[in-house]
């Protein structure tokens, strides 16, 4: 049973529910996003606690950070968490084939992991949902990547949430030697083409750096607007 049911609960009871301390649930905070998403969420007082998934530990340490060590996000593994009741969650989780190895263990983190941390912060009562996924997603796509990105869009959509926020970024500059993150030399070139073709390309096709997808979900996550929103990476930059 929901710990705080917002979908269902009356005008009163979710102005009460509004009025309390927030707690947010964070996956993928190692990464380029996730990591400017924890920072935004430690300084933000509104919440009194962030609570981490995954398998490393944040590089910070903070008195409101929680963590939660994962071998796997899997149902049954955060099933096991026994988490608190949880207002926000966001998800900042991603990788690559190149990486993943194949599209089978790609999808295992696009797809499922996500949901399966989704579906437990819906379990632990979460309201908010705040994600990142990628342009091009579409579960009619022919591309493998943009697929899998669509699948989990419809997916998290359905799950319940009172507010959805969808992020589609471009590609992600960022500081990934920090993270000790492997190059990535078809983005480098990549990132190359698109700042000599800035001035002519379209404002959701250009890069865009991490730290304003985060303080886009956080802005928009926190603003608790019904239904799901889209945000395309024209709109991101604005923040």
């Amino acid at each position: 049973m929901d710990k705080h049911p917002a979908t269902t609960a009356p005008a009163t009871a979710r102005a009460a529910l509004l009025e309390t301390p927030r707690t947010a649930l964070l996956a993928g905070a190692t990464g380029l996003v996730g990591r400017e998403l924890l920072a935004l969420l430690l300084a933000d007082t509104d919440y009194e606690t962030v609570h981490c998934v995954g398998r490393r530990p944040p590089a910070q340490a903070h008195a409101r950070l929680v963590n939660h060590p994962v071998d796997a996000l899997t149902p049954e593994a955060l099933g096991a968490l026994a988490l608190p009741a949880i207002f926000d969650v966001y998800i900042a989780l991603g990788t690559t084939i190149k990486v993943a190895g194949s599209q089978a263990a790609f999808r295992a983190i696009d797809f499922d992991a996500v949901v399966a941390v989704v579906s437990a912060g819906r379990s632990s009562g979460a309201i908010n949902l705040g994600v990142v996924s990628a342009m091009g997603a579409s579960s009619g796509s022919a591309v493998f990547y943009n697929r899998v990105k669509g699948d989990m869009e419809a997916a998290v959509s359905e799950l319940g949430y009172a507010c959805t926020v969808i992020a589609r970024p471009a590609l992600i500059v960022g500081d990934r030697a920090s993270l000790k993150q492997a190059d990535r030399i078809g983005e480098g070139l990549a990132l190359t083409v698109m700042r000599c073709l800035a001035p002519v390309t379209p404002a959701n096709y250009r890069a865009i750096k991490a730290e304003q997808i985060a303080r886009a979900l956080h802005a928009q996550v926190k603003s608790g607007k019904s239904g799901v929103q889209v945000l395309l990476s024209g709109a991101l930059q604005k923040f």
